[in-house]
Protein backbone atom coordinates (compact mmCIF):
# COMPACT_ATOMS: atom_id res chain seq x y z
CA UNK A 1 0.00 0.00 0.00
CA UNK A 2 2.89 2.55 -0.77
CA UNK A 3 5.69 1.04 1.15
CA UNK A 4 7.24 -1.57 -0.33
CA UNK A 5 9.62 -4.28 1.00
CA UNK A 6 10.64 -3.86 4.79
CA UNK A 7 14.22 -5.12 3.86
CA UNK A 8 13.35 -7.74 6.35
CA UNK A 9 15.35 -11.21 5.55
CA UNK A 10 13.20 -13.70 7.33
CA UNK A 11 12.81 -16.70 5.16
CA UNK A 12 12.16 -20.11 6.47
CA UNK A 13 15.88 -21.03 6.70
CA UNK A 14 16.48 -18.29 9.14
CA UNK A 15 14.10 -19.74 11.14
CA UNK A 16 15.27 -23.51 11.32
CA UNK A 17 18.58 -23.16 12.69
CA UNK A 18 20.41 -25.62 15.17
CA UNK A 19 19.17 -28.85 14.21
CA UNK A 20 15.83 -27.13 12.39
CA UNK A 21 14.33 -26.91 16.23
CA UNK A 22 11.42 -24.27 15.79
CA UNK A 23 12.06 -21.18 18.47
CA UNK A 24 9.52 -19.67 20.76
CA UNK A 25 7.28 -17.21 18.48
CA UNK A 26 9.02 -13.63 19.24
CA UNK A 27 6.72 -10.39 18.88
CA UNK A 28 8.35 -6.78 18.51
CA UNK A 29 5.00 -4.57 17.36
CA UNK A 30 4.21 -3.65 20.83
CA UNK A 31 5.71 -4.86 24.27
CA UNK A 32 8.56 -7.18 23.30
CA UNK A 33 7.67 -10.33 23.96
CA UNK A 34 8.12 -14.58 23.13
CA UNK A 35 5.23 -16.96 23.38
CA UNK A 36 5.87 -21.12 23.39
CA UNK A 37 2.63 -23.03 23.07
CA UNK A 38 0.64 -19.53 23.57
CA UNK A 39 2.13 -18.90 27.37
CA UNK A 40 4.60 -16.10 27.74
CA UNK A 41 8.41 -16.71 28.47
CA UNK A 42 9.83 -14.18 31.36
CA UNK A 43 12.39 -12.81 29.05
CA UNK A 44 14.71 -11.24 32.10
CA UNK A 45 15.64 -7.51 33.10
CA UNK A 46 15.11 -4.49 30.70
CA UNK A 47 18.76 -4.29 29.02
CA UNK A 48 18.48 -8.34 28.55
CA UNK A 49 15.09 -7.68 26.46
CA UNK A 50 16.96 -4.43 24.75
CA UNK A 51 19.86 -7.08 23.41
CA UNK A 52 17.35 -9.63 22.51
CA UNK A 53 15.40 -7.03 20.50
CA UNK A 54 18.94 -5.68 18.77
CA UNK A 55 19.97 -9.51 18.05
CA UNK A 56 16.84 -10.19 15.91
CA UNK A 57 16.64 -6.83 14.19
CA UNK A 58 20.10 -7.94 13.29
CA UNK A 59 18.35 -10.67 11.10
CA UNK A 60 20.27 -13.94 12.00
CA UNK A 61 23.97 -11.47 10.76
CA UNK A 62 26.57 -11.51 13.63
CA UNK A 63 26.95 -8.04 15.51
CA UNK A 64 30.72 -7.21 16.93
CA UNK A 65 30.89 -7.08 20.71
CA UNK A 66 31.67 -3.05 20.43
CA UNK A 67 28.39 -2.82 18.04
CA UNK A 68 26.03 -4.63 20.61
CA UNK A 69 27.40 -2.16 23.47
CA UNK A 70 26.75 1.24 21.06
CA UNK A 71 23.04 -0.22 20.37
CA UNK A 72 22.69 -1.05 23.38
CA UNK A 73 24.05 2.10 25.72
CA UNK A 74 25.25 4.50 23.16
CA UNK A 75 28.61 6.59 23.80
CA UNK A 76 28.57 5.95 27.70
CA UNK A 77 28.47 2.46 28.87
CA UNK A 78 28.85 1.56 32.31
CA UNK A 79 32.51 0.91 33.77
CA UNK A 80 31.24 -3.64 34.04
CA UNK A 81 29.69 -3.71 30.48
CA UNK A 82 31.20 -6.89 29.56
CA UNK A 83 30.11 -8.40 32.59
CA UNK A 84 26.54 -6.94 31.71
CA UNK A 85 26.68 -8.60 28.15
CA UNK A 86 28.54 -11.16 28.93
CA UNK A 87 25.13 -12.10 31.66
CA UNK A 88 22.51 -10.90 29.51
CA UNK A 89 23.59 -13.23 26.60
CA UNK A 90 23.84 -16.41 29.42
CA UNK A 91 19.65 -15.06 30.45
CA UNK A 92 18.94 -15.00 27.21
CA UNK A 93 20.12 -18.41 26.12
CA UNK A 94 18.22 -19.84 29.20
CA UNK A 95 15.30 -17.86 28.47
CA UNK A 96 15.02 -18.75 24.84
CA UNK A 97 15.60 -22.60 25.87
CA UNK A 98 15.95 -24.81 22.56
CA UNK A 99 15.60 -24.18 18.99
CA UNK A 100 17.14 -20.83 18.94
CA UNK A 101 21.06 -20.69 19.00
CA UNK A 102 22.80 -17.68 20.68
CA UNK A 103 26.63 -17.49 19.77
CA UNK A 104 29.63 -15.67 19.17
CA UNK A 105 31.51 -16.56 16.50
CA UNK A 106 34.61 -14.41 14.68
CA UNK A 107 32.19 -11.18 13.86
CA UNK A 108 30.35 -11.13 16.81
CA UNK A 109 27.53 -12.14 18.20
CA UNK A 110 24.61 -14.10 16.33
CA UNK A 111 21.32 -15.44 17.07
CA UNK A 112 19.94 -17.76 14.70
CA UNK A 113 16.83 -20.48 15.05
CA UNK A 114 13.89 -17.49 16.08
CA UNK A 115 12.79 -14.69 14.11
CA UNK A 116 10.28 -11.37 14.86
CA UNK A 117 7.36 -13.80 13.71
CA UNK A 118 5.11 -10.33 13.56
CA UNK A 119 7.83 -8.63 11.57
CA UNK A 120 7.78 -11.21 9.02
CA UNK A 121 3.99 -11.81 8.68
CA UNK A 122 3.41 -8.01 8.18
CA UNK A 123 5.79 -7.82 5.57
CA UNK A 124 3.93 -10.65 3.51
CA UNK A 125 0.76 -8.90 4.22
CA UNK A 126 2.17 -5.51 3.04
CA UNK A 127 4.09 -7.30 -0.42
CA UNK A 128 0.60 -8.90 -1.20
CA UNK A 129 -1.43 -5.81 -0.83
CA UNK A 130 1.01 -3.84 -2.85
CA UNK A 131 0.59 -6.78 -5.50
CA UNK A 132 -3.62 -6.56 -5.27
CA UNK A 133 -3.36 -2.61 -5.67
CA UNK A 134 -1.08 -2.83 -8.60
CA UNK A 135 -3.77 -5.51 -10.05
CA UNK A 136 -6.12 -3.25 -9.24
CA UNK A 137 -8.16 -5.50 -6.91
CA UNK A 138 -8.67 -2.84 -4.28
CA UNK A 139 -10.57 -4.54 -2.04
CA UNK A 140 -8.42 -7.56 -1.48
CA UNK A 141 -5.52 -4.44 -1.00
CA UNK A 142 -6.81 -3.20 2.00
CA UNK A 143 -8.23 -6.49 3.24
CA UNK A 144 -4.61 -7.26 3.06
CA UNK A 145 -3.47 -4.05 4.79
CA UNK A 146 -5.70 -4.13 7.46
CA UNK A 147 -4.30 -7.42 8.98
CA UNK A 148 -1.01 -5.59 8.79
CA UNK A 149 -2.25 -2.75 10.60
CA UNK A 150 -4.07 -5.08 13.24
CA UNK A 151 -0.58 -6.86 13.72
CA UNK A 152 0.61 -4.16 16.01
CA UNK A 153 -0.16 -4.06 19.58
CA UNK A 154 1.66 -0.50 20.21
CA UNK A 155 4.16 1.11 19.95
CA UNK A 156 7.65 -0.96 18.24
CA UNK A 157 9.47 -2.41 21.42
CA UNK A 158 7.27 -0.44 23.41
CA UNK A 159 8.79 0.62 26.88
CA UNK A 160 12.22 -0.63 26.07
CA UNK A 161 15.02 2.10 25.70
CA UNK A 162 18.52 2.13 23.67
CA UNK A 163 19.90 4.77 21.10
CA UNK A 164 19.54 1.90 18.59
CA UNK A 165 15.53 1.03 19.63
CA UNK A 166 15.05 4.44 19.26
CA UNK A 167 16.05 5.04 15.89
CA UNK A 168 14.36 1.50 14.73
CA UNK A 169 10.96 2.83 17.05
CA UNK A 170 10.80 5.97 14.59
CA UNK A 171 11.56 4.32 11.65
CA UNK A 172 8.65 1.24 12.02
CA UNK A 173 6.12 4.28 12.89
CA UNK A 174 6.76 5.74 9.77
CA UNK A 175 6.51 2.47 8.22
CA UNK A 176 3.14 2.13 9.70
CA UNK A 177 2.41 5.35 8.93
CA UNK A 178 2.82 5.24 5.26
CA UNK A 179 0.81 1.68 5.10
CA UNK A 180 -1.99 3.27 7.37
CA UNK A 181 -2.13 6.38 4.26
CA UNK A 182 -2.22 3.52 1.67
CA UNK A 183 -5.14 1.59 3.70
CA UNK A 184 -7.30 4.69 4.00
CA UNK A 185 -6.76 5.30 0.27
CA UNK A 186 -8.21 2.51 -0.59
CA UNK A 187 -11.03 2.11 1.88
CA UNK A 188 -12.02 5.88 0.14
CA UNK A 189 -11.91 4.45 -3.34
CA UNK A 190 -14.64 1.89 -2.32
CA UNK A 191 -17.12 4.47 -0.63
CA UNK A 192 -16.18 3.92 3.37
CA UNK A 193 -15.08 7.87 3.70
CA UNK A 194 -17.53 9.04 5.67
CA UNK A 195 -16.48 5.58 8.31
CA UNK A 196 -12.83 6.88 8.45
CA UNK A 197 -13.45 10.22 8.92
CA UNK A 198 -12.63 11.03 12.66
CA UNK A 199 -9.89 8.38 12.12
CA UNK A 200 -8.40 11.29 9.57
CA UNK A 201 -8.75 13.97 11.96
CA UNK A 202 -7.02 12.52 14.49
CA UNK A 203 -4.26 11.52 12.33
CA UNK A 204 -4.11 14.88 10.91
CA UNK A 205 -3.85 16.43 14.44
CA UNK A 206 -1.09 13.69 15.30
CA UNK A 207 0.76 14.53 11.85
CA UNK A 208 0.29 18.20 11.32
CA UNK A 209 2.94 18.81 8.90
CA UNK A 210 2.21 15.29 6.99
CA UNK A 211 0.56 16.30 3.70
CA UNK A 212 -0.78 12.96 2.36
CA UNK A 213 -2.99 12.91 5.63
CA UNK A 214 -4.63 16.30 5.14
CA UNK A 215 -4.91 15.12 1.23
CA UNK A 216 -6.48 12.19 1.92
CA UNK A 217 -8.96 13.90 4.76
CA UNK A 218 -9.67 16.80 2.59
CA UNK A 219 -10.65 13.69 -0.34
CA UNK A 220 -12.91 11.98 1.99
CA UNK A 221 -14.40 15.34 2.96
CA UNK A 222 -15.35 15.96 -0.52
CA UNK A 223 -17.01 12.05 -0.86
CA UNK A 224 -18.98 13.29 2.12
CA UNK A 225 -20.40 16.56 0.73
CA UNK A 226 -18.08 18.76 2.80
CA UNK A 227 -16.32 20.66 0.08
CA UNK A 228 -16.04 23.86 1.89
CA UNK A 229 -14.51 22.11 5.35
CA UNK A 230 -11.76 20.59 2.71
CA UNK A 231 -10.74 23.66 1.78
CA UNK A 232 -10.61 24.84 5.28
CA UNK A 233 -7.90 21.94 5.74
CA UNK A 234 -5.60 22.91 3.23
CA UNK A 235 -5.64 26.42 4.17
CA UNK A 236 -5.06 25.12 7.75
CA UNK A 237 -2.35 23.02 5.96
CA UNK A 238 -0.68 25.36 4.17
CA UNK A 239 -0.75 27.79 7.62
CA UNK A 240 1.51 25.22 9.57
CA UNK A 241 4.14 24.33 6.80
CA UNK A 242 4.73 27.71 6.79
CA UNK A 243 5.06 28.76 9.86
CA UNK A 244 7.05 25.38 10.71
CA UNK A 245 9.09 24.86 7.41
CA UNK A 246 8.60 28.60 5.77
CA UNK A 247 7.03 25.78 2.86
CA UNK A 248 4.26 26.11 0.63
CA UNK A 249 2.10 22.34 0.22
CA UNK A 250 3.88 20.11 -2.64
CA UNK A 251 2.03 19.04 -5.72
CA UNK A 252 0.00 16.42 -4.80
CA UNK A 253 -1.92 19.35 -2.14
CA UNK A 254 -2.10 21.64 -4.64
CA UNK A 255 -3.72 19.77 -7.16
CA UNK A 256 -6.31 18.54 -5.00
CA UNK A 257 -7.08 22.17 -3.91
CA UNK A 258 -7.14 23.12 -7.66
CA UNK A 259 -9.27 20.11 -8.08
CA UNK A 260 -12.26 21.06 -5.12
CA UNK A 261 -12.00 24.88 -6.24
CA UNK A 262 -13.31 23.89 -9.35
CA UNK A 263 -15.39 21.16 -8.31
CA UNK A 264 -14.18 18.43 -10.15
CA UNK A 265 -17.19 16.13 -10.37
CA UNK A 266 -14.81 13.22 -9.56
CA UNK A 267 -14.54 14.47 -6.02
CA UNK A 268 -18.55 14.46 -5.02
CA UNK A 269 -20.12 11.47 -3.18
CA UNK A 270 -20.31 8.50 -4.70
CA UNK A 271 -22.04 4.99 -3.55
CA UNK A 272 -19.79 2.59 -2.03
CA UNK A 273 -18.31 0.06 -4.37
CA UNK A 274 -20.29 -3.52 -4.50
CA UNK A 275 -18.20 -6.41 -3.03
CA UNK A 276 -17.56 -8.69 -5.89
Amino acid sequence: MGEGADGMNVGADEVAAAGGARGPRVELLGPLRALRDGTEIPLGPPKQRVVLAVLLLQEGRPISYGGLVEAVWGGAPPAHVRNLVQKYVSGLRRALGDGPELRWTGAGYRLTGVRADDLAERRRLVDEALAARRAGAVRRAVELARRAEELWRGEFVEGLRAPYLEAERLRWAEKRLTVLEGLLEGEITLGRAFEHLHELVRLVAAHPLRERLAELLMLALCRTGRSADALAVYEETRRRLTEAMGADPGPGLRSLHARVLRQDPALLPSPPVPAA
